[in-house]
């Protein structure tokens, strides 16, 4: 057993660097020099193909290699938490679609001749409660699992790890892009989980 949760720790090791790789800006610039302003319009595009195409042997790794449970949660707790998980999703989807669902999949600006530089700092709806609602709705739906093995406990931990050593990383990307709007966001706001008296001022902008 301890092999297989190495080998899961090493292959979302490998993965969370290539994804957190391929996010950096210095990335995109390399690219956009490479192959022209041109690269702005499906270096998203590209960027989630890989992140799918590349998470597939982690997922054929979980369902080949031996594993072990460790809790099943009876009824009707077990629905609980998946009633839990369908909310989860809903909220996931909410987040996405905030942020612009067709320009997080990276299909907006294959359709633009010139898409835009920098993205838009969100601060209402969901986002006024937590800074990154698309890892917090991710970690909720995971984690109310009702079925636990080893190897699921391993990606779990790994994945909650990653969501916060990357966000780390992408919250300077975004003080880089918008400046004080980004520090003042961050000053009110919660990181990955809300918490009670916490929020970003309703109708008070970032900028």
């Amino acid at each position: 057993m301890l092999w297989s949760v190495l080998l899961i720790i090493i292959s979302l090791a490998v993965y969370a660097g290539l994804h957190s790789l391929t996010a950096a800006s210095g990335v995109k610039a390399w690219a956009r020099r490479v192959f022209g302003p041109a690269s702005d319009r499906w270096y998203r595009l590209v960027y989630n193909i890989v992140a799918v195409v590349t998470f597939l042997p982690i997922l054929l790794l979980m369902a080949l290699l031996p594993d072990r449970l460790l809790y099943l949660v009876p009824s009707p707790w077990r629905w609980l938490m998946v009633a839990g998980q369908v909310l989860a999703l809903g909220g996931l989807t909410a987040a996405v679609a905030q942020t612009n669902a067709w320009h997080f999949l990276g299909l907006a600006q294959l359709l633009d001749p010139q898409p835009a530089q920098t993205g838009r700092l969100v601060v209402s709806g969901l986002y006024r409660w937590v800074r990154h609602p698309i890892y917090f709705f991710s970690l909720l739906f995971l984690w109310l699992s009702p079925v636990m093995t080893l190897n699921q406990l391993t990606l779990y931990v790994m994945v909650t790890l990653y969501f916060y050593v990357g966000s780390i990383f992408e919250e300077r990307r975004l003080e880089a892009e918008f400046g004080e709007a980004y520090r003042r966001y961050r000053q009110y706001t919660p990181r990955l989980f809300p918490l009670p008296g916490r929020s970003f001022p309703a109708g008070k902008e970032a900028e």
